[in-house]
């Protein structure tokens, strides 16, 4: 999923979000709950906002639907641009460049 921090917050790009779908998939209906429970702001078509303070649990959560084995690696995985900058340690485990 695209991603960016500008000014402490951290954006995930709105095309790269699950999409809730009713009567859809179970784990990425889930996904897309426990995604956006968090989010500080979480309207559609935008992206989605995370405060620093829910980076360790928005981390946990992306490791944890990884190692379902239900999800592709592009949808629990942050990509930052180059251009970023240093990736937070709290989020390097979830994280790669473009």
């Amino acid at each position: 999923m695209k991603a960016r921090i500008d000014n402490k917050l951290l954006f995930i790009h709105h095309e790269d979000l699950p999409e809730f779908k009713k009567g859809g998939s179970v784990v990425r209906n889930s996904y897309f709950w426990a995604l956006r429970s968090i989010a500080g702001q979480a309207s559609r078509y935008r992206d989605w906002e995370y405060e620093p303070e829910v980076w360790l649990a928005l981390s946990r959560m992306l490791l944890s639907f990884a190692e379902s084995g239900y999800l592709g690696y592009r949808e629990t995985i942050l990509e930052f641009p180059l251009s970023q900058g240093e990736i937070p340690d709290v989020l390097r485990n979830v994280s790669t460049w473009e």
